[in-house]
């Protein structure tokens, strides 16, 4: 074993999660980069006796992508692993190629990994990755969160993708395969210079003597995640002083509100709006600013599927009624994937929004406390256009409204990254 090898062994280890997962899922393209890190994983991994299961997504793309992922099965066999080919069946619909293949590919493989019970998927993103990452964010005049860039450890859809390399170089990883004899698999669109990433690569390789090195550029992704690590700790703490879930709706004491930092304002309402509308991809910084200055104003607006408005010394953060103006389940079943409805005679009914026009139909609603927008989104029980029941307005009519997703869940979300 080359001194280089146990140099990327000992920092591949110091990334090992503790005890380690009894399955691992490890995402091959054919790459160098993702080639290198099956062979590392295999070589520290299996004689802990944790099993190993290889998948390769084709995104279709290319002539060449199905042998190409032929060749990784062949590896996996070789390895003696398990191997699976995703394919992206739908494909691209226009727009940012590379980002609908990114997204496509991780929610591929974030569906295989829970079908097979694998809580742990590892991909072969490296120090140059992270380089990239970093200055395509710079470009973009992004914040702390962007210029955190990957983080090595990320749960998605209740998965964990784990990024064990990113503290290594493509170059040592290729010097690596070449001491094993293994091959690896050169993608074209790697030098095809319509993508941004491969541009920006290019111009890496200028600033390099310029000092904006690689190295230089991984290091203020480490700085800005531990910035960022505690900007959401001190968002956590004012989310459980200044905020409560209320009938589905995120209530943000709007006196405490005013004396935030703008940056954890910031956080605190982006936190509101993702978890109130279930949104996998946060609103962009731009809108976001509009929002918050707009709520300093005490004015409302809507953004990323919420609502948010300034009522009653509270800031609200609630559906927008449009995004789930077709949501309709039956008595019983979760609406919304929040609330339940539960009702003894519900034969032909079926659970919608409240609405504007029902809204009128509960008398009693002012009682509640709550502003009127934040009730018109909340499920009522509807026979044909007949209103039965709409539990949460305070027209129960022997009905019950459950919320599934509440404060404990609201809170947990602080620590999602």
């Amino acid at each position: 074993m080359t001194k280089s090898t146990v140099d990327i062994l000992n920092r591949l280890e110091a990334e090992l999660p503790s005890p380690l997962p009894k399955r691992i899922g490890v995402a091959v393209s054919g790459g160098s980069d993702s080639v290198a890190l099956l062979h590392l994983l295999h070589q520290r991994l299996s004689p802990e006796g944790v099993e190993i299961c290889v998948v390769t997504v084709d995104h279709g793309l290319r002539a060449a992508s199905a042998s190409e992922a032929r060749q990784v099965a062949d590896l996996a066999q070789g390895l003696g692993l398990p191997h699976d080919i995703l394919k992206w069946e739908e494909g691209p619909n226009g727009g940012n190629l590379q980002d609908q293949a990114r997204q496509a590919r991780y929610a591929l493989m974030a569906d295989w990994a829970c079908e097979r019970g694998i809580a742990w998927l590892a991909l072969g993103h490296t120090a140059d990755d992270q380089a990239e990452t970093v200055l395509m964010r710079l470009m973009r005049a992004s914040g702390v969160d962007g210029l955190s860039a990957m983080s090595s450890v990320r749960n998605v859809d209740g998965v964990t993708l784990w990024r064990p390399l990113l503290s290594v170089r493509r170059a040592e990883l290729r010097d690596f395969l070449r001491s094993i004899g293994g091959t690896w698999i050169e993608d074209p669109s790697n030098e095809d210079q319509r993508f941004e990433r491969v541009r920006v690569r290019r111009a890496l390789d200028q600033l390099q003597d310029l000092g904006l090195t690689t190295e230089a550029l991984t290091t203020v992704a480490s700085n800005m995640a531990q910035a960022r690590q505690a900007l959401e700790y001190t968002t956590k703490v004012a989310a459980a002083d200044l905020a409560e879930v209320r009938a589905g709706a995120i209530a943000i004491d709007r006196a405490g509100f005013a004396a935030l930092p703008d940056d954890i304002a910031y956080r605190l309402v982006l936190a509101g709006i993702k978890w109130t509308a279930d949104a996998n991809y946060p609103p962009r910084r731009a809108p976001m600013l509009a929002a918050l200055s707009a709520l300093r104003e005490g004015r409302g607006t809507t953004l990323g599927g919420a609502r948010l408005l300034c009522q009653r010394g509270c800031i609200w953060i609630c559906r927008e009624a449009r995004a789930i103006a077709q949501t309709r389940t039956a008595p019983g079943a979760i609406w919304d994937r929040r609330w339940r409805i539960l009702f003894k005679e519900s034969k032909d009914c079926d659970v919608r929004a409240l609405g504007k026009d029902g809204l009128r139909l509960c008398p009693d609603w002012r009682q509640t406390g709550l502003p009127a927008p934040v009730l018109e989104v909340t499920p009522a029980l509807w026979s044909g256009s007949e209103l039965i029941a709409a539990p949460v307005a305070g027209h129960a009519n022997g009905c019950e409204a459950e919320l599934v997703l509440g404060k404990e869940e609201f809170h947990a979300s602080f620590l999602s990254h």
